[in-house]
């Protein structure tokens, strides 16, 4: 009888996991479980906030990403008990495994900031970015432009710069009345990046007149104002948090070995339980002695390895090392965008129309990878 494959989440690590099993693993006992009934683009949902039709060309059904002969299951996940092999779902039923891969994501970490988490929006889903648009929208429908909406953005890291870029579009498209402040704790935005990207990406921000204010962290949100470390306070009619990630609060309790909720797993993906493997924002993992990037491409990169892992763990077969290879940085700032550090081009760092065309690009081919290009180039506009 096939060994009972279990892989958890619909985003770019679960999603592309399926895909290898599928197309690797002889036998046919392979289940998903998601939330949602759809694969979402997440690097592309702050174009939702912008224009919300755009919803429909950065979803992908799990009908057109899957083999017919995968289970689906749309559910939430509340637990997992690994004595026992089994998945706890929210409608009280279970789901047993032989291996699991988890692939849940992460949350937003609110660093205990008093307030943030009651007054703040946050960009984690398809919901949340139609509700940023409304909230938007609501907001400068009470104002004129001598009197402006005041739309705060606390986090400054690519998350971050892309809503505000799509605010700013917005406003700019409709002629909205409508200002902008992108706040950040660290002394210059996109910490951890190159500095010839920060400052390409700050020029960029202060040509489409957001307000970027660094080394001030935010203290205390309340439901009209942001206290910062400074004593400082900045009044606000919408606030956005994107200022960090955690583990899912289903990890809470779980018999693995985790950090913050995030699980801890070596370069092979596999846990501290030899038939638990996770990959992507869920996951916490070293490369050379630095952790990985909860990014996108890292997470396209991983699953592969990962579900290969899995397979060669079913067959007693020793598991592969995986190591991180950058790919370079995109970044969107409205329907401008900045490339930094992108292979085999021989600019550093650069904008303008090539570095529009790439982003685009590397959102199509990965829609492409789990569709066809046909479908790719009919969202093009969207991405």
């Amino acid at each position: 009888m096939d060994d009972k494959i279990v892989v958890i989440g619909t985003g770019y690590a679960g999603t592309r996991a399926v895909q290898q099993l599928e197309r690797n693993y002889s036998g046919t006992n392979i289940t998903w479980i998601g939330e949602n009934q759809y694969h979402l683009i997440l690097h592309e949902t702050h174009r939702v906030i912008r224009d919300p039709v755009a919803q429909n060309k950065i979803t992908i059904s799990v009908d057109d990403v899957k083999e017919p002969n995968t289970r689906f299951i749309k559910g939430r996940v509340t637990g997992i008990d690994t004595e026992a092999q089994l998945i706890k779902l929210a409608d009280q039923t279970t789901v047993d495994y032989d291996y699991v891969l988890v692939a849940i994501g992460s949350q937003t970490a609110y660093y205990g900031i008093p307030g943030l988490a009651e007054h703040a929006y946050t960009l984690k889903s398809l919901d949340d970015a139609l509700t940023i648009h409304e909230q938007v929208r609501d907001a400068a429908d009470t104002k004129q432009h001598n009197n402006p909406a005041h739309i705060v953005i606390g986090g400054a890291g690519l998350s971050g710069v892309q809503i505000a870029g799509e605010i700013a579009e917005l406003r700019d498209k409709e002629g909205l009345p409508i200002e902008i402040s992108l706040l950040e704790a660290t002394p210059e935005i996109l910490p951890g990046q190159n500095s010839d990207l920060q400052q390409s990406v700050r020029r960029q921000l202060s040509r489409t007149n957001i307000t970027v204010q660094t080394d001030d962290p935010i203290a205390e949100a309340t439901d009209e104002q942001v206290h910062l470390d400074s004593e400082n306070k900045l009044s606000y009619d919408v606030l956005i948090w994107a200022g960090g990630i955690t583990g899912h609060n289903i990890m809470d309790g779980v018999e693995i070995e985790t950090e913050h909720n995030r699980i801890v797993a070596d370069t092979t993906f596999q846990t501290s339980n030899r038939h638990v493997f996770t990959v992507g924002d869920a996951a916490v993992i070293e490369d050379a002695g630095n952790p990985v990037p909860p990014t996108a491409q890292a997470a396209w990169q991983a699953a592969d390895v990962a579900a290969g892992n899995i397979i060669r763990a079913i067959h007693g077969k020793p598991l592969q090392s995986w190591e991180y290879d950058d790919k370079g940085t995109l970044i969107s700032i409205g329907d401008k965008a900045i490339a930094h550090n992108v292979p085999i081009v021989p600019v550093n760092t650069f904008g303008s129309y090539p570095a529009q065309f790439l982003k685009k690009l590397v959102a199509a081919r990965w829609i492409a990878g789990l569709t066809s290009w046909k479908h790719a180039l009919s969202v093009w506009d969207a991405l």
